[in-house]
């Protein structure tokens, strides 16, 4: 099929008696940061959150009643299983999901609550793929493939005729997540036939970037790994079908990094009060990173947020990546002196900018190891001239801002036990979360005794907590409480808490 045939398919496409005609908001937040107009396709709002169900709709619109009777069967990591057992489920049809058991159990939980028959198989895509298809000889049912399929790329490619409909002009491009390819493949036959002029940018992760390798080697590429973080576009090989359209349609691709897409996610919730999952926030972390390198401005460009079925307790993840993704956070290690006030001497250092996360705990009686955060408002640009100004100072420093095991692992252990370390008090204070707070208190605590253990990382939250250890003498213990006492922050003694007993003392 040439891609010129696809016009007619979508045209025809009826997908509305179940999925719906999404809005394309403008994003007005990031219009103004960006300096063009960030229009937002809003596929998180169809009744399963995520446009695959367009084309489960019309690949199930086309199959013949004999076929319907027996049931269908799909492999997915999760939108398109909803969509299909959305689909089959209006229509009175069985369908059977078979799904990689690292699908985010919303996704899973919403297949059942649709009525479909959820099977977990496999640790990827493929695994899942290849064992519908065993399902599929050994119960009779039909296939329906979640992009290389050409009814299912038509369906998705209503996306395109709906927003070529909203815009007043014709956009300069639309950016677009891959994952398999179906999405853009529909999207960008569409546009190519009836707004040529605008770009079709597709957008994909680093680590999933399936397509580009492809594209690259001129054939489907199977890739060896991909990362799960998107696991709406975690595809090691792209569709043959898919592959040959992308090949004649789009533009350009573009990757980006996890942290980049949490900081997409933050960006779409701002605009929205809306949260979407990784791969809804692809596109526009793709856009974003096309306008850092082109510059352009005054345009118009559609960003597609493809979906939002994304599991609660990601949620941490994405926000404590968000910051670093927008460089609005700077991690790094930094040696001191190991002597009481060089925490206070460091921090006055720093001048204004606050402190997101301080992490330290003693090893030696000559020089303190920190692992600490800091809030940038220039970006890399700010952060190259925070390194200089600490080494003009006479502090080692290593930038920590792109190694990703010291952000995802070390700054959650720096600690554990210290030998040798004598007269430690272990202390937990809560203090009202503002600007400066931290300095605030380390002036406050003084220079008199010396700080053997120190976290703190700012939550966002009203009240800053900290967990810090003190080296004191049985005979000054008094003394300590007192001073304490006197600054006026919530704190309590927890030397004989067991936590601490077991893992830190």
């Amino acid at each position: 099929m040439k891609p010129h045939d696809y016009n007619e398919k979508i045209a025809a496409a009826d997908v509305y008696g179940i999925a719906e005609r999404t809005p394309l908001d403008t994003a007005r937040l990031l219009s103004t940061r960006l300096g063009n107009q960030v229009l937002l396709k809003r596929e998180d709002l169809q009744p399963i959150f995520s446009f695959k169900l367009r084309g489960a709709v019309n690949k199930l619109n086309q199959l013949p009643e004999a076929m319907l009777a027996k049931g269908v069967i799909c492999s997915s990591a999760g939108n398109h299983a909803q969509g299909v057992a959305l689909a089959a489920r209006e229509k009175g049809v069985k369908a059977v999901i078979v799904m990689p058991i690292t699908t985010p159990s919303i996704k899973v939980e919403a297949v059942r609550m649709l009525g479909g028959e959820a099977i977990l198989h496999g640790d990827n895509y493929d695994a899942a793929f290849a064992h519908a298809k065993e399902l599929e000889q050994q119960r009779g049912l039909t296939f329906v493939h979640p992009f290389d399929d050409p009814d299912v790329i038509a369906g998705q490619g209503t996306i395109g005729k709906e927003l070529l409909e909203q815009c007043a002009t014709p956009p300069d491009a639309v950016f677009i997540p891959i994952g398999g390819g179906g999405l853009i493949s529909g999207i960008a036959s569409w546009l190519k036939a009836h707004s040529p002029t605008t770009k079709i940018i597709g957008v994909e992760p680093e680590d999933s970037a399936g397509m580009k390798a492809s594209l690259a080697a001129g054939h489907p590429v199977t890739l060896a790994h991909v990362g799960i973080f998107a696991d709406g576009v975690a595809v090691r090989r792209v569709g043959d079908e898919t592959f040959r359209l992308c090949q004649q349609l789009i533009d350009e691709i573009v990757t980006v990094d996890t942290d980049q897409i949490c900081a997409a996610v933050q960006d779409i919730y701002e605009d929205t009060r809306s949260i979407v999952e990784p791969a809804g926030a692809l596109a526009v972390a793709g856009l974003k990173q096309y306008l850092a390198a082109h510059g352009d401005r005054d345009k118009t460009f559609v960003a597609i947020n493809c979906g939002a079925n994304v599991n609660f307790d990601r949620l941490r993840h994405i926000a404590e990546r968000a910051a670093l993704g927008e460089q609005r956070e700077m991690l790094m290690a930094v040696e001191i002196p190991e002597q009481p006030g060089s925490f206070r001497r460091f921090c006055s250092a720093l001048g204004k900018r606050s402190v997101t996360e301080f992490n330290y705990r003693y090893s030696d009686a000559t020089q303190a190891r920190v692992f600490v955060g800091v809030e940038l408002r220039r970006g890399n640009e700010e952060r190259r001239e925070v390194i200089a100004s600490m080494e003009k100072l006479g502090y080692p420093v290593v930038d920590m801002s792109d190694n990703e095991m010291a952000k995802v692992h070390v700054r959650h252990m720096v600690g554990g036990r210290s030998p040798g370390l004598d007269d430690e008090r272990l202390f937990r204070f809560e203090f009202p979360e503002r600007p400066g707070a931290l300095a605030a208190f380390l002036n406050a605590v003084g220079e008199r005794w010396n700080i053997s253990l120190f976290h703190y990382r700012n939550h966002g939250s009203d009240y800053g907590r900290i967990l810090t250890g003190i080296q004191v003498a049985a005979e000054d213990a008094e003394e300590l409480e007192e001073h304490l006492s006197a600054l006026g922050y919530a704190h309590w003694d927890e030397s004989d808490n067991p936590a601490y007993r077991m893992f830190l003392n």
